[in-house]
């Protein structure tokens, strides 16, 4: 796996609950916008470092902000930091409804 996967992988991956879904846009983003990926848990980019130590590192995770740039990069860069296994939603939450025919 590359450290990006699209919104088609997601869905398998989700179809067989093998991965954990974490939602990491922005307070001010997340508000603005709602809703969301059903299944995803929300947590604070800024605090990453804070909460990294609940993921399992034998659960791949999967995380996405508004277009899987700068946001989920800096997460990524933090959880891989942590020895998570890590993967950023390519085109972050714009990908994912478009690919769901929302967008």
């Amino acid at each position: 796996m590359t450290d990006r996967i699209s919104p088609d992988e997601l869905e398998r991956l989700l179809a067989a609950k093998s991965v954990r879904l974490l939602d990491v846009r922005r307070p001010a983003d997340r508000a603005a916008a709602g809703g969301g990926i059903p299944g995803a848990e929300w947590r604070s980019p800024e605090e990453a470092e804070a909460w990294a130590h609940e993921l399992a590192p034998d659960k791949p995770v999967v995380i996405y902000c508004v277009r899987g740039g700068s946001v989920s990069a800096a997460v990524h860069a933090t959880l891989t930091a942590k020895g998570c296994d890590v993967r950023i939603l390519d085109g972050g939450l714009a990908a994912w409804e478009a690919h769901r025919g929302k967008g």
